[in-house]
């Protein structure tokens, strides 16, 4: 099935109050909830979920400041796939520092009233994945907002998906999502300076997590002075060495 598109102009959106930032490629997309009560009413009316996508775009217009809806993408129950910010532009509901990294595409679904997404929200999700990789430049990954912020979205039931791979309803499940890397069997630590792919695996994921931290292979100053905050952050042993307990917190999820 061909992405089911509702482009801004079908929808009623508002113009956006300024410039949209140049987003040439991404790692991927970051999947979100709206939060909150989403009635379930919105399975059987799709009224609802326009009404409710241009209320998400006042909110975050007039209420967050922000120069439009802060999702590149916002998918129904109905498998239909609300144009956003859209291709090529840097969203806002990711997180500061997080926002080049991935799209955001949000599900319908809350904290309560409608809290599980059905195979439409799925399927939609899906649909604007392939959207965004074809024509957008987006990259493999798909991942929830929590991953690397510390927040509760995309909520329980629909992160859980997520981790599992984010499977086509109905599909074969296949092999589950690879674990995080193993530890390397040496710690990673200054002096003297350790450089190569351990260090990359390891500061790429700490960016992904929300750190501000340069993926360059070279375990200086900087990527010490973010273990011993992360240590700190999860009550480990304060050294600055990335040894195996620091590794293996490095890929926990975050609490929140």
């Amino acid at each position: 099935m061909a992405i089911d598109l509702v482009t801004r102009r079908e929808w009623g959106a508002r113009s956006p109050r300024g410039s949209y930032s140049r987003l040439d490629s991404t790692r991927g997309v970051k999947v979100h909830y709206t939060g909150g009560q989403v009635s379930p009413d919105i399975v059987k009316d799709h009224a609802r979920c326009v009404a409710m996508v241009k209320s998400i775009q006042n909110h975050h217009m007039d209420g967050n400041g922000w120069i439009d809806v802060g999702y590149s993408m916002l998918v129904c129950p109905h498998r239909k796939v609300f144009e956003g910010r859209g291709l090529h532009r840097v969203p806002a509901a990711n997180g500061a520092g997080l926002n080049s990294a991935h799209y955001a595409v949000l599900g319908l679904v809350g904290s309560s009233g409608f809290t599980r997404p059905n195979d439409g929200i799925l399927h939609g999700i899906l649909d604007a994945v392939e959207y965004l990789r074809d024509k957008g430049g987006a990259g493999k990954e798909i991942k929830g907002h929590r991953d690397g912020y510390s927040t509760s979205c995309p909520g329980e039931p629909l992160y859980s998906w997520v981790r599992r791979g984010a499977p086509r309803p109905g599909a074969d499940p296949g092999t589950p999502p690879e674990p995080h890397p193993s530890f390397p069997g040496r710690t990673l630590t200054q002096p003297p300076v350790m450089r190569g792919e351990d260090v990359r695996t390891w500061q790429r994921q700490m960016l992904d997590r929300g750190w501000d931290l340069d993926v360059d292979g070279l375990y200086g100053p900087a990527s010490e002075d973010v273990c011993r905050r992360f240590q700190k952050e999860k009550g480990l042993r304060v050294t600055g060495a990335v040894d195996r307990v620091t590794w293996n917190a490095s890929w926990e999820e975050p609490v929140g």
